[in-house]
């Protein structure tokens, strides 16, 4: 197949071609790029000339490129529509690739090949970006075991397909088992407590079903917060907390029950490791990351710990209390604790999250995100055209102040049945200079938020987020901009490529605290009926809000980090999981979950997702996204134009062309510091880095 526009997938001309691309396309096309990429290492490797970057690394890029444009994709659409068809294409074809990826990596030839240029007298004379790219390169063939003896490749090459094929099918579990449960209510009074909108809602699923009364909640994130934070009806939330916390583990079908392939997970990323001459999977994650060690992050985590923990019981002791003296609840359970933090934050602040979503309707929030980033730095964002993969999705481009484009993003905003949960932000096109100027970056951002649902009397309206949904919005766009906005021309360290795991949310962290800036706020407010502006006075309440149970939201968030790293670092995969998580828990957490509680088995970022052993990052990184925004708040604008300027020539549009320390020196002229982050969460004292 040499005809490219005979398979769209093998179109590099533009955009990919959602109209046309089918997973009959998948296995053609990675049949293709295969070969042509394996012909191409081997003519790269057979040449009698000496290595160098254009005669051996550029081609070897340009083709290699091809290939996870491709599967990109593929992986994409897997994600986000998520049928049989796309997913056996994906699972059939993921092997091969990931074999080929692995093969690679241990090519003792192209190994060498880089070594050379590393030695020779070109490497000096390369742009800082490119000696980078050249050292990162070496650093992730010997993490991909291009040093072990011949006879232990192949068994390095067999770990990484199979740790591929398990992380697929624990994601893919995952969605099953939220699909495969719900619950139709047929009495109105069951309903008591919960919002209009989501009844409607729910209303509607139940119409999707084939019902003609009634409303249906699912465990998607928009049916399944709601109902815990508003229903009255303690039992219901009872039921639908524990179909949550039980979610593809052995209390519902064996072929969903990620439990085996938990222990299998560890058990491989253990021997890579010790493969490699790690003394574990934790110590190997680390040496592409900012903190380092094991023992540095743990000393991080704890001390943001000891800082956390006494406002987390302070938050626990109120909520207990005024479960207890308010709404007659005398030991509020997991399920009553969204509810009840609700009713506390209504009778502390006066307000609650239902009244402010009605101001945040969708069409007003991306104005006012985008009017956010187009003063930020002086750009503009309008609507573009583009074949998608699904009616929910639209599309945009970035322009600079003379209409030049600089890339464009897909938005997919909201949740469905066959897309992952979460949200996240993924690579379609990566900018880097090609033989007739620059390739414009192309991303995808995706959310689960909830679908417009019908007004009173039939009418159609806009989807409303609540104001947490809104800053998820922002986070993913940070990440986006990362990408779209960097100016480095190498593939290696362009946006997020090249840039350490625990410095990679420094971008998407930041964008989070527009989303509590006045003057974006009432820009990006329309309420659902009335079309006001959000009022002065209830953003003074959310204000005084911000931190309300941070310290339960830290707690568990440390939690997660804690029981990743240990997880990765002093646990044996034949001990029981859940003693270890027990024995972090004891350690930081104020709330204890059921022993029924499977929260393992959902845990995708780390057993789906590229966060094993990393998910410290969220914190490590938040001290630097603080640590950034407060160069704003002491220009005293956080619009500034020197400091965005800044911002985006050295945090931004360096990519991973530099480490990120470098990049961070260069914005704030100094090392880190925790305070800025300690101050934002109402807390005080010093932590670690």
């Amino acid at each position: 197949m040499n005809d490219d526009n005979a398979n769209p997938l093998l179109d590099f001309s533009g955009l990919p071609r959602f109209d046309a691309i089918a997973p009959i396309h998948v296995k053609p096309a990675v049949d293709f790029l295969l070969d042509e990429n394996n012909r191409l290492v081997q003519r790269l490797t057979e040449s009698a000339s000496p290595a160098a970057w254009e005669t051996f690394v550029q081609p070897l890029t340009d083709g290699i490129e091809r290939l996870s444009r491709m599967w990109g994709i593929v992986s994409h659409l897997h994600s986000v529509n998520d049928v049989p068809e796309w997913r056996e294409a994906y699972n059939h074809s993921l092997p091969d690739i990931t074999r080929f990826y692995a093969s690679l990596g241990q090519n003792q030839q192209v190994f060498t090949a880089y070594k050379t240029i590393r030695a020779g007298n070109e490497y000096a004379s390369l742009t800082m970006a490119r000696r980078k790219i050249i050292d990162n390169e070496i650093r992730d063939f010997r993490l991909s075991g291009a040093e072990l003896p011949e006879n232990e490749k192949q068994r390095f090459q067999a770990i990484s397909e199979e740790l591929a094929r398990l992380s697929a099918r624990f994601s893919e579990n995952l969605l099953d088992a939220t699909n495969a449960f719900s619950e139709w209510i047929g009495d109105e009074n069951e309903l008591s407590g919960l919002p209009q909108d989501i009844r409607q809602q729910a209303r509607e699923t139940a119409k999707k079903e084939g019902r003609d009364s009634g409303w249906t909640f699912t465990l998607h994130m928009p049916s399944y917060f709601p109902l815990m934070q508003y229903a009255d009806n303690r039992p219901l939330r009872a039921r639908f907390y524990r179909a949550w916390a039980t979610r593809a583990a052995e209390f519902g079908p064996d072929a969903l029950d990620n439990t085996p392939l938990i222990k299998r997970l560890l058990e491989l990323r253990r021997e890579k490791a010790r493969m490699l001459g790690y003394g574990t999977f934790a110590d190997l994650s680390l040496v592409t990351k900012m903190a380092g060690s094991v023992p540095r992050t743990l000393a991080f985590l704890r001390d943001l710990a000891a800082k956390a923990r006494p406002c987390a019981e302070k938050d626990f002791d109120d909520l207990t209390r005024f479960a207890r003296d308010s709404l007659g609840i005398e030991q509020p359970e997991p399920w009553d604790i969204p509810y009840v933090s609700e009713k506390l934050l209504q009778a502390r602040y006066a307000f609650s999250e239902q009244e402010v979503k009605q101001y945040f309707t969708e069409n007003t929030v991306l104005a006012g995100l985008f009017r956010a980033i187009e003063t930020l730095y002086g750009i503009r964002i309008v609507p573009d055209k583009a074949s998608v993969w699904h009616e929910d999705a639209r599309f945009f481009r970035l322009e600079n102040r003379q209409g030049q484009l600089i890339g464009q993003f897909y938005l997919d905003l909201y949740a469905r049945e066959t897309k992952r949960g979460g949200a996240w932000m993924d690579e379609a096109i990566t900018r880097r200079r090609v033989a007739d100027g620059i390739q414009t970056p192309v991303a995808y951002l995706n959310c689960n938020f909830s679908r417009p649902v019908q007004g009173e009397g039939g009418q159609p309206r806009q989807a409303s987020f609540t104001h947490d949904e809104v800053i998820t919005l922002f986070h993913e766009t940070g990440h986006g901009l990362h990408h779209l906005l960097t100016r480095a021309e190498d593939l290696g360290v362009s946006g997020i490529n090249g840039v350490e795991w625990d410095a990679v949310e420094l971008p998407s962290q930041f964008m989070e605290n527009y989303c509590w800036e006045w003057q974006v706020v009432r820009e990006m407010t329309s309420h659902a009926e009335t079309g006001e502006a959000l009022p002065r006075a209830l953003f003074d309440k959310m204000l005084a809000a911000r931190n309300f149970q941070g310290g339960l939201q830290m707690a568990r968030q440390i939690e997660f980090a804690l029981f990743d790293l240990r997880l990765h670092s002093d646990f044996d995969p034949s001990e029981n999981i859940l003693d270890l998580l027990d024995e972090v828990r004891r350690e930081v957490a104020v709330v204890f979950p059921p022993a029924w509680n499977r929260f393992p088995n959902s845990f995708s970022h780390i057993f789906a997702g590229g966060y094993a052993a990393g998910y410290f990052s969220y914190k490590w990184a938040e001290v630097l996204s603080a640590d950034c925004y407060a160069a704003f708040e002491e220009a005293g604008d956080p619009f500034d134009p020197a400091t965005g300027k800044r911002f985006l020539e050295e945090i931004l549009a360096a990519g991973g062309s530099r480490t990120a320390l470098e990049s961070f020196r260069a914005f704030r002229r100094r090392d880190p510091s925790p305070e800025a982050l300690l101050r934002h969460s109402g807390m005080s004292g010093k932590i670690s880095l």
